[in-house]
């Protein structure tokens, strides 16, 4: 990505796919100060043969101070500097502005609905629009205890690219046949469910949100989850080739919070000393801390 100092508003054009208007926007937001990115250190932690990424972050009170300033819900209204595109019928795709990787998406509901509701056909269509055109990981806090930062409904989406630079262990290597078939991963010491993506990305999102919606409820029946007017916390994480459903027994241990991320391998912590504090516990550890026991 081009600096801020490289660039002018004037100079950008919002044109093309989603891709596109995610980098335009991007540059644009930095120019006028709309992006607030956090800036990290990166470190590797290993547990049983694993690797994990640990985010170490260089401006945790600077985000504090902005948070507090705009207590409430930041997404009716939402920032006009952060919009990237709308998503018919009922969706519209925002940068994050508190971004710890570059090129973060935010795919909101157009009107509110509580972030601990379950995710509709309409919301995987929003997704299918986003990830035929974006390869990525997607994913879903289900609630505060699953790490959501926000009360109103909305997936999340980072590229490719940084994912398998920083986290193709250990996530990526676990997702063979042999395991996707039986439904779990053996590696993973709690509980969850893991689903093979078969899908043909030149359909329409529609067909494509059938297909994804479908896995949904078959994951969140594996492990026990009760449809109803309020789920249980869990984590949800979507590629183009496999969708994986985590319920959540608490959001933190030790202090240090889990979202969906964790479950790829990548972890964050607010200073060294959380580092630390992590490097004692184990990252695999963490995570058993807070979900279920397979």
């Amino acid at each position: 990505m081009a600096s801020p100092n490289q660039i002018t508003e004037s100079n950008l054009q919002i044109s093309g796919s989603l891709w596109d208007q995610v980098i335009a926007k991007s540059q644009q937001a930095l120019v006028c100060g709309a992006l607030q990115s956090i800036s990290t250190t990166q470190e590797k932690l290993e547990q049983n043969d694993l690797m994990f990424i640990v985010r170490v972050c260089q401006k945790i009170a600077k985000k504090q101070a902005m948070t507090s300033k705009t207590a409430g819900n930041p997404f009716l209204p939402y920032e006009e500097n952060l919009f990237v595109a709308d998503l018919p019928p009922s969706h519209v795709a925002l940068l994050n502005k508190f971004n710890v990787v570059e090129h973060h998406l935010l795919i909101i509901t157009r009107h509110f609905e509580a972030q601990e509701s379950w995710l509709t056909l309409s919301d995987f269509t929003a997704l299918a629009q986003s990830m035929k055109q974006i390869n990525g990981l997607a994913f879903y806090n289900g609630g505060k205890i699953a790490g959501a930062s926000q009360k109103h409904k909305h997936l999340q989406l980072v590229t490719l690219p940084p994912i398998q630079e920083a986290f193709s262990a250990p996530i990526a290597t676990w997702m063979t046949a042999p395991n996707l078939a039986a439904g779990i991963l053996p590696k993973l010491p709690f509980l969850h469910a893991v689903a093979p993506l078969s899908l043909d990305w030149s359909e329409s999102p529609q067909a494509l949100a059938a297909n994804f919606i479908q896995h949904y409820q078959n994951l969140y029946k594996a492990v026990g989850l009760q449809h109803g007017v309020l789920p249980q916390p869990y984590n949800l994480l979507v590629t183009r080739q496999w969708m994986l459903l985590v319920p959540r027994s608490q959001e933190s241990y030790a202090n240090i919070s889990v979202n969906a991320l964790g479950f790829a391998g990548s972890l964050f912590v607010r200073n060294r000393e959380q580092l630390e504090q992590l490097q004692s516990i184990g990252p695999m550890t963490l995570l058993q801390h807070v979900t279920y026991p397979r």
